[in-house]
């Protein structure tokens, strides 16, 4: 049994077991909490789930005890007295200022990070802050998202504490400086790693001829001084930022391996040792660096989806004021400003037409290459292009409002959220450096203990120190999904976060919906048989009433349908829609029906008559039954057709030979699906299914041990995209920021779910390859420089190739 409230949703229903969605509960932590509690405090329930970033809980109970109706009354009574609760205040240290404690989502960029440990440390500290509910860091495109009540300058604070800069993104602006930034910071890496390598050949060069020479060896020395002093400087920086707070990362390594070196070196130069280390510490230093450049060159290209976005939003538009046109920045264009865009020119925000048409390049948002005329009254999205027209327009949304910002916000989550997959390479990361550390110190005590002189021992530990990797784990997930979301994304497919990208590689059942995802969503009236005394007019202007609010596929062919004729629709009285069976309106004191036979035989209405010959005609020719009703009787058909897209069968022939099952998932009767279903190929039907029996029908192949994914509009299929394993709602770019699904296909194009699978298969493909060579890497390499094999200098070029290889493999995905 399947409960709709008010207050929360049953979305999936067994004998012991419920799952439901409590919009109250999302992102507010503390009222997860408190729901979690009170219900695991009721006789009969076992044992409760709830999840605050999903606003889902999963509820485990004894029928025998509790039976699922009082179990769901239960429910709304909690639920009714949360929705009543306001959100308990951050605790905030004692002496700091107040600041806004309603939960926002912050998306900032990070600077100063190194390795994986940087992202973890980072994580670590916010998460276990009571003003902070999520704190997400992605190390390959260097940003943070932060959910919770913490400000701007507290954030920036804690941060610039433990050693790391932050600059905020919550504009396009901000975002295409934050871009700037890093481009000139990987022209100055370029710079630093030229002078750094130009001052350590000659370094590497005496080392090797080991020079007996005081002079010379003395200019080893002051060749070598500022390549630690400036070249290595942020490395000594940051390890001495994160030593105050009692922690490490990987620049701990480096410093403590070539500042030990270089300190070793200079103290034997004193007292004429003959071993010198120099040449080890400079090429320590240079080697890092340019696995350090390599990396930064690596994320750039891997980031090109955001760039190629913010390019779409001109820097500046043309606002007009009392007549006057002025260019300003787009920041400083403001809701209700009227702006001018001239033909050529992208269009700067989002708004509506005042004046003037145009063609208008929408494949940014609609996927759809043929241009569309917008005139007057007309909605237009920020990033679009203005072909051939001069148009005017007021804006509705700026900043992070607008539809761009929307996608780009949307590509970033996906980009920073983190695959299960990579928890275990978190775990690992997080632990590993001074578990180098202690091999490093046991290293060194190992060849003392066996007799050797200290210079042998030291130099064996240093190369342990400098030859660990922990880069490589870190980078081996989020550079795969970074790069993975970002092609989808110049696709046209917008994948809400890594989890999902990982689940779609395991599809291996998919429910599609008919109306508007295998058929073009454009379904036209073409034929109406009137079983009544009325006039066809009447019948006509009733159902165009009836229709005028409903967002049903339907709804706008009846309402061609009617104008076709030439009339207009009124206002009904009432009006009531019912999910995937129908709509119920008062028009001018008569009450009109409009839907499925399953509908009309709900309301009491005896359709009999109606059913004959040219209802089993329509089916027969895959045309779809709208049954009409007046005051409680029968009035007659409307036939309504929709052909399949032209991608259908090639996606559907596809999808087969990827070893995927697909069916047919349709409120429509079963011969006009079947009808449709036969000319794509689909061999499995389930016909007059509602929103709820869609969702019994996936939990039937999941309790069969399948992965299941749903393709559907988003509206009724927004049930059964939350219960599957994967949804991919069909629908419009300028829809991408709504949350009905796990994936956007913003052209509709069934392709596009075939692109994702086979994207996501090649992903974890990479992601796994990943993760062997980074684990492999360090339980092979540690252990050699530990036995004295490696020098230092060869072991900090092994270590700065394991990362990057981690990142040229992934930019594979990219092709």
């Amino acid at each position: 049994m399947i409960i709709t409230s008010a207050r929360f949703t049953v979305i999936h229903s067994l004998k012991r077991r419920i799952r439901v969605s409590v919009p109250v509960i999302k992102r507010v932590r503390e009222k997860a909490y408190i729901l979690s509690i009170l219900l695991s405090k009721h006789t009969g329930v076992k044992s409760v789930e709830v999840s605050h970033v999903s606003g889902n809980a999963i509820i485990l109970f004894n029928p025998a005890s509790i039976s699922f109706n009082r179990l769901t009354e239960l429910l709304d009574t909690l639920v009714l007295t949360l929705s009543k609760r306001p959100p308990l205040k951050a605790v905030r240290p004692e002496g700091k200022a107040p600041f806004d404690t309603e939960p926002h989502e912050r998306t900032v960029a990070v600077g100063g990070m190194t390795c994986a440990s940087c992202a973890l440390l980072i994580e670590l500290v916010l998460n276990r802050r009571g003003d902070v509910q999520r704190a997400e860091v992605n190390l390959a495109s260097e940003t943070m998202c932060v959910y919770g009540s913490i400000s701007q300058e507290e954030l920036t604070g804690v941060l610039r504490r433990i050693g790391y800069k932050v600059s905020p993104l919550n504009t396009l602006s901000q975002r295409k400086l934050h871009m700037a930034r890093e481009e000139e910071r990987l022209r100055r890496s370029r710079r630093r790693l030229l002078i750094c390598a130009i001052l350590s050949a000659p370094v590497m060069a005496l080392g090797m001829a080991m020079p007996s020479s005081r002079v010379l060896r003395f200019l080893e020395f002051v060749l070598t001084v500022p390549v630690v002093f400036w070249a290595g400087r942020p490395f000594f920086e940051r390890s001495a930022a994160l030593a105050r707070d009692g922690r490490a990362n990987m620049d701990s390594l480096i410093a403590i391996g070539s500042g030990s070196a270089f300190l070793y070196s200079t103290a034997a130069m004193v007292t004429d040792d003959s071993h010198l280390y120099f040449e080890s510490v400079t090429g320590i230093i240079t080697l890092v660096l340019l696995g350090r450049y390599l990396e930064e060159r690596a994320k750039a290209s891997a980031a090109d989806a955001i760039r190629k976005l913010l390019d779409m939003q001109p820097p500046t538009a043309a606002v007009i004021n009392n007549g006057v046109e002025r260019r300003v920045s787009v920041d400083d264009v403001k809701v209700g400003d009227d702006v001018l865009v001239r033909p050529g020119e992208r269009v700067p925000l989002d708004g509506v037409v005042l004046w003037g048409s145009s063609a208008v390049d929408e494949s940014m948002v609609t996927g759809e290459s043929a241009p569309v005329v917008k005139t007057c009254g007309d909605r237009l999205t920020g990033g679009t292009i203005n072909i051939d027209g001069c148009v005017c327009l007021r804006i509705s949304a700026v900043g992070a409002d607008t539809v761009l910002s929307g996608i780009i916000r949307m590509v970033d989550r996906a980009q920073s959220s983190k695959a299960p997959i990579q928890r275990l390479a978190d775990r690992v990361s997080s632990r590993f450096v001074p578990a180098v550390m202690s091999i490093s110190a046991l290293t060194a005590l190992y060849w003392l203990a066996r007799g050797y002189p200290l210079s042998n021992a030291f130099i064996n530990a240093v190369s342990v120190l400098v030859i660990s990797c922990p880069c490589a784990l870190g980078l081996a997930t989020p550079a795969a999904v970074m790069t993975a979301a970002g092609r989808a994304a110049r696709d046209g497919i917008f994948i809400h976060d890594a989890e999902s990208l990982q689940k779609a590689c395991s599809i291996d059942t998919l429910l599609l919906d008919k109306t508007g995802t295998i058929t073009e969503g454009r379904p036209v009236v073409t034929d109406f048989y009137n079983r009544s005394t009325l006039d066809n007019h009447d019948i006509a202007a009733l159902l165009a009433s009836a229709e005028r609010h409903s967002e049903h596929y339907y709804a706008a062919a009846i309402l061609d349908y009617a104008m076709g004729m030439g009339l207009s629709p009124t206002e009904p009285t009432t009006f009531e829609s019912f999910v995937g069976k129908g709509v119920k309106a008062q028009v001018n004191g008569r009450t009109v029906l409009v839907g499925s036979e399953l509908f009309l035989r709900d309301q009491d209405v005896p359709i009999g008559q109606l059913l004959s010959s040219p209802s089993e005609l329509l089916t027969s020719e895959g045309k779809t039954s709208v049954l009409v009703a007046v005051d409680g009787l029968p009035v007659g058909i409307l036939a309504v057709s929709d052909n399949p897209r032209a991608t259908s069968r090639t996606a559907i022939g596809r999808l087969h030979s990827m070893g995927i099952n697909t069916v047919m998932v349709t409120g429509d009767n079963h011969r006009a699906a079947s009808h449709i279903a036969g000319l794509v190929g689909i061999t499995e039907v389930i016909s007059s299914a509602t929103p709820e029996h869609k969702v019994k029908v996936i939990a039937k192949y999941k309790e069969k041990g399948h992965v299941v994914a749903m393709v559907g509009d988003g509206v009724n299929d927004a049930p059964a995209l939350a219960s599957c394993d994967v949804g991919f709602a069909v629908g419009r770019g300028t829809d991408i920021a709504k949350e009905t699904a796990q994936v956007t296909l913003v052209s509709g194009n069934l392709l596009k779910v075939a692109d994702t699978i086979e994207l996501s298969r090649k992903t974890m493909s990479v992601i796994k390859q990943n993760l062997f060579w980074a684990f492999a890497y360090n339980v092979i390499a540690i252990p050699i420089a530990a036995a004295g094999i490696l020098n230092p200098t060869i072991a900090s070029a092994a270590m700065a190739l394991s990362s990057v290889s981690v990142l040229t493999n992934s930019l594979r995905l990219r092709a």
